[in-house]
């Protein structure tokens, strides 16, 4: 049944899939699930996070290309299938006013026209389920809030031939669901850090939960728990591939691997839309969708 099941995972951004929802599309893959990371930007105006790595002028000169080359190996140690949207990353605005988003990014793009461009992607590889970010974007970055935009009119769009005609689109499409990836969530943080100080460990995670509060972070509803612990280790060799992000010496890997299996062994989704009947809460995302298959 499982060569018939096909799950896309949009993100905004090189990186994004390593760090939302990776062992779930490993789990998954490794059921013999067809998975495909649609990419919407370069991820060009993305800063040199990894301390090791700044200053290093190839990579500031050349960061699409690098960014490209991370994201290669990332999509292979995951065994997913992964395309490129093309459009151009807003950078983070930063300041107060915030300046201008730069002419031409993708969070300036029209919703309806960028949202044929994942339509085409939704046509093409005909998804059962999608996965993608709330409305805040996760948080609030202009090109997560984009993602999120443009995904939702595709999801309806793909089986709107009126909108979307089939002569430049591609055979119309419905995907059955729509999730919204929910990893970084209150009541996995605060388990795992109070996991952290029960153990005499210092907790990555204390600076994050007074920010929670300060931010008044709307709670979201989670739905959906997928088992995927035997997929951690996969999820974070993915994650320390994007060397230009991620420092594989810091906050995202100080809490130790088997205690996060104990405490907190799933990643967690909010179910959006779903064209099938499906009890909450779930541990599949294919819930309604598998039987039929």
């Amino acid at each position: 049944m499982t060569d018939q099941l096909r799950l896309m995972a949009v993100h905004a951004h090189p990186d994004d899939e390593s760090s939302k929802g990776a062992a779930t599309m490993a789990k998954y893959v490794s059921e013999g699930v067809d998975v495909l990371v649609v990419t919407c930007t370069g991820g060009e105006r993305g800063s040199i996070l990894n301390p090791k790595l700044q200053g290093d002028t190839y990579i500031e000169e050349h960061i699409h290309e690098v960014r490209k080359k991370e994201m290669d190996e990332a999509r292979e140690i995951l065994g997913v299938r992964q395309e490129w949207l093309g459009f151009v990353d807003s950078g983070l605005p930063e300041g107060d006013p915030l300046p201008p988003l730069p002419e031409g990014c993708f969070a300036l793009e029209d919703v309806d026209k960028a949202a044929g461009e994942l339509v085409k992607q939704i046509r093409s590889f005909r998804p059962q389920v999608i996965t993608t970010y709330d409305e805040n974007g996760g948080y609030p970055h202009p090109d997560h809030i984009m993602t999120h935009k443009i995904t939702m009119v595709a999801f309806e769009g793909a089986a709107d031939t009126e909108k979307y005609p089939e002569s430049e689109y591609g055979t119309a499409h419905q995907p059955a669901k729509l999730y919204y990836n929910q990893g970084f969530n209150r009541p996995r943080t605060e388990a795992l850090h109070q996991a952290m100080l029960d153990r005499g460990l210092e907790s990555p995670y204390g600076e994050w939960l007074k920010r929670w509060k300060e931010f008044e972070r709307k709670e979201r509803t989670l739905t959906t728990h997928v088992p995927c612990a035997d997929f951690f280790e996969i999820r974070d060799k993915a994650l320390i591939a994007h060397a230009t992000q991620i420092d594989p010496d810091g906050g995202w890997f100080r809490v130790p691997m088997e205690l996060q299996k104990e405490v907190w062994p799933t990643e967690e989704y909010e179910l959006a839309k779903s064209l099938v009947d499906t009890s909450l809460p779930e541990d599949d995302l294919f819930a309604g969708i598998r039987d039929n298959a």
